[in-house]
């Protein structure tokens, strides 16, 4: 996992075995979930919630990373920042493309604060210091708000694309920069 990345009001670093309360409060709300997966579905258990926080603990990698984001203020989770490679459409189970995707879920308490676009910039300038080329980010057709916070950093809209996860999703890319510059 790569090292804790800091804005203004936000820490975003890795999960720790305490956030599995935090994770399961999050993930099984239906107003987070409804624009998740093909066929979206809240969490049921505490258990599925220890199954995905030891997910997000795996990735291991000097770039990639999936961080809880909390306040800096006091500490408080407020939601989910990754950076990890996109599986792309085709046979289950699908495998990991080579684009990498940037992409957030935050704590309806939280939502309206612009936690999402700083904390995601934040990613976004680790990405490109890290040597990413290009980032691209996918939102079910109706996620209106995830969509404004594409456009808020800059990303370009691609229209919809079915290259990613078996599912129709507006395609948002950002390249690198510095790579642009030369």
């Amino acid at each position: 996992m790569t090292d804790a990345i800091n804005t203004e009001r936000l820490a975003l670093r890795p999960w720790n075995d305490s956030d599995v309360d935090f994770v399961y409060d999050l993930y099984s709300r239906w107003v987070v979930q409804r624009f998740i997966g093909n066929e979206p579905a809240v969490m049921e258990s505490r258990s599925e919630a220890v199954d995905r926080l030891e997910r997000f603990k795996a990735l291991d990698h000097p770039v990639h990373g999936i961080w809880a984001v909390t306040r800096k203020e006091d500490g408080l989770p407020v939601g989910t920042l990754l950076l990890k490679p996109i599986p792309a459409s085709g046979e289950e189970p699908l495998e990991p493309s080579s684009d990498v995707e940037i992409g957030w879920h935050f704590h309806p308490d939280h939502w309206g604060n612009g936690f999402a676009s700083e904390a995601a910039t934040a990613v976004l300038e680790h990405a490109f210091a890290g040597g990413l080329p290009q980032v691209v980010a996918v939102t079910n057709p109706a996620n209106e708000a995830s969509q404004s916070v594409c456009r808020r950093l800059g990303m370009e809209h691609r229209g919809l694309s079915k290259k990613y996860y078996n599912a129709q999703c507006e395609l948002f890319v950002i390249g690198n920069p510095a790579l642009a510059a030369d």
